[in-house]
């Protein structure tokens, strides 16, 4: 049965995405044990998630919020954003899909010349559009209101006409399986479109991406060249990264 504590701590998770076990031991004067026993139980209830020093929304087949994605692990996505950025060369071409770890590249690559930025994402186009040295070529489609991707078949036909040195790609989960996944098939359709026409495929991902799940297969880690992620999970060993000939950036805060 849900205490108190319980029912506010899920509220918090539903207006931020997130929770953290010492925020919320400070927030309940409590000890980080108690919160995570909270927080296992709310786990065991399938209500929540657990991820590193916290705990997430456990959303099922729904991605959470954009508001909320964006607050989830920001500075870890900023440091990631930085640490794929120096992966670019000046004078390349790229395509950068939609999600708030692809969007922290994007603000990332301000201060790059000569880039000709190929994307789906409104808000990536936004950040970019303001920067002399860089041509920001976006696609046609469906725009979603609540976090401003364009999806759809319009979208997939316009990323096949091009031909990238790097694509930049997120993935809402990545299973120990090696599969990228996703909540909109419409979203996944591009990406996958995205992979096939770029020569060198980098993934962004928090840690919090292998401690959760999703319904759509966007592809494998073996179609990726570069993961690029704050922290390396303990069950991320050398070995798997070997299995599929994946290069693994950490990007420390």
């Amino acid at each position: 049965m849900l205490i108190a504590r319980h029912l506010t701590i899920l509220d918090l998770a539903r207006e931020n995405g997130t929770v953290l076990v010492d925020d919320l031991a400070k927030r309940f004067q409590v000890s980080p044990q108690t919160i995570r026993k909270d927080l296992n139980q709310l786990c065991d209830e399938g209500v929540l998630a657990r991820v590193h020093g916290g705990a997430i929304l456990n959303f099922g087949g729904q991605n959470v919020g954009y508001g909320a994605r964006q607050s989830l692990a920001g500075m870890e996505k900023e440091s990631i954003g930085r640490r794929a950025a120096e992966q670019i060369p000046n004078g390349a071409s790229l395509i950068i899909n939609i999600g708030t770890t692809t969007e922290a590249v994007a603000q990332a690559l301000k201060t790059h010349h000569q880039l000709m930025v190929i994307t789906n994402n409104l808000n990536v186009a936004a950040t970019l559009r303001v920067c002399p040295e860089i041509e920001v070529v976006v696609a046609g489609g469906v725009v979603r209101t609540s976090d401003g991707g364009i999806v759809g078949e319009a979208a997939v036909d316009f990323i096949k006409q091009f031909k990238v040195d790097y694509a930049i790609i997120g993935a809402s989960a990545l299973d120990r399986e090696g599969a990228l996944l996703d909540y909109d098939y419409r979203e996944v359709k591009v990406a996958q479109a995205i992979i096939e026409n770029a020569r060198h495929v980098i993934l962004v991902a928090d840690q919090s991406k292998f401690e959760r799940t999703a319904p759509v297969r966007i592809g494998s880690l073996a179609q990726v060249d570069t993961l690029i992620m704050d922290t390396r999970p303990e069950w991320l060993k050398d070995s798997w990264l070997e299995r599929f000939d994946l290069t693994l950036i950490e990007a420390c805060l």
